[in-house]
């Protein structure tokens, strides 16, 4: 007897700067996925925001350009009429989400409460620990609450910044020195990162934040090496290998990652085993802090003078091509891509099932 398939909602895109990598993510996601579970629906949110819904793909795409459905006027209200189907009391056509969005309106925590009203399960993070793994200020201030050690940061808001301009820098200079690293506090991908060696650097970065986010970090620099871990599960989840980043580059930004090739990943880290894992604790602790689900990537730094670990962020949905780290981190460890691909679903699901125990009311 045939067991009944699966239907995915596969969703990438996305308006963020960051659709282009969603694109190759949900490439690689159909060239995994195994057919023989799973009908898989594709629905590619274009950079201006609207939703195409493709027919169902029995077998892996050709090519890249054939994800970027072109539906028409009325795409968007035919792909949300079929999505809010349960909502209204009638059997949905698709079984579980799968969002592959990075970035903006992807792994904020905005996406994932449209998913929350329309009633549907779907993969990763929920709405909090979404939108706490974006946010960076908020991010550090749970990892505090849970004892993770950090670098040394400062964060301010633009209003700040228009009014107490010699007070943020001199605070900066006190608590932090130089040189230090300016981000906006809820982008992906290092984008808008800049490294700050004197104060007329330290203004220009936080210029160039600002265009970002209303909202600025601003860490310590450490002379550390970058090491990253796998968070697979929901409450009882457990951790990858550790892996090494290693930059040519003075530090890991958006170029050295996607663009110029000066970066590569040493899978597993060439570190002992009481240093792997302790960090394969602390990434566990890490995704308990935001309230993790499903996955995440935790990204450390250890310093090279002395070895001592700090947690730099997590995120929530990790760049998950073939190649990228999280599911080499998770090969190495035993878990294939597709069998990575079937835990996520599976983990997806079982969230949603528990949570639909609950009762929301007096009885």
């Amino acid at each position: 007897m045939t067991a009944t398939k699966l239907t995915v909602g596969l969703i990438y895109g996305g308006k963020s700067g960051e659709h282009e990598v969603s694109l190759q993510t949900g490439f690689s996601v159909l060239n995994a996925i195994d057919y023989n579970k799973y009908n898989v629906v594709p629905i590619y949110i274009d950079p201006q925001g609207r939703w195409n819904m493709g027919d169902a793909y029995h077998a892996a795409p050709a090519q890249l350009s054939d994800l970027q459905i072109q539906g028409g006027e009325e795409a968007t209200s035919q792909a949300m009429s079929i999505l809010w189907k349960k909502l209204s009391g009638q059997t949905s056509e698709i079984d579980v989400l799968f969002p592959l969005l990075h970035g903006t309106y992807g792994e904020d925590g905005t996406i994932q409460g449209l998913f929350e009203m329309m009633d549907m399960p779907y993969v990763g993070a929920g709405v909090l620990a979404s939108s706490t793994g974006m946010d960076k200020a908020i991010m550090k201030k749970l990892f505090a609450q849970a004892h993770l050690p950090q670098c040394k940061y400062e964060t301010f808001i633009s209003k700040e910044w228009e009014t107490q301009q010699y007070d943020i820098l001199t605070t900066i200079e006190t608590n932090l020195g130089y040189p230090c690293f300016v981000k906006p506090a809820n982008l992906g991908s290092s984008v808008g990162i800049s490294k700050a060696k004197d104060r007329a650097e330290l203004e220009t970065a936080i210029a160039y934040a600002l265009r970002y986010d209303l909202k600025v970090v601003v860490e310590e620099a450490v002379d550390a090496r970058e090491i990253e871990v796998g968070v697979l599960g929901n409450e009882l989840p457990q951790a990858s290998v550790p892996g090494e980043v290693v930059s040519n580059s003075d530090y890991y930004d958006y170029e050295a990652k996607y663009i110029d090739g000066t970066s590569q990943m040493v899978i597993p880290a060439e570190i002992d085993s009481e240093l792997a894992e302790n960090l394969r604790e602390l990434a566990i602790r890490a995704f308990r802090a935001i309230d993790g689900n499903g996955l995440c990537r935790a990204d450390f730094f250890v310093r090279r003078s002395d070895g001592e670990i700090f947690i730099n962020e997590v995120n929530t949905m990790p760049g998950f091509t073939a190649y990228s780290m999280y599911p080499l981190l998770w090969r190495e460890t035993g878990t294939a891509y597709p069998d990575l691909l079937d835990q996520l679903i599976t983990l997806g699901i079982d969230r949603y099932n528990q949570r639909h125990e609950l009762k929301y009311g007096r009885e």
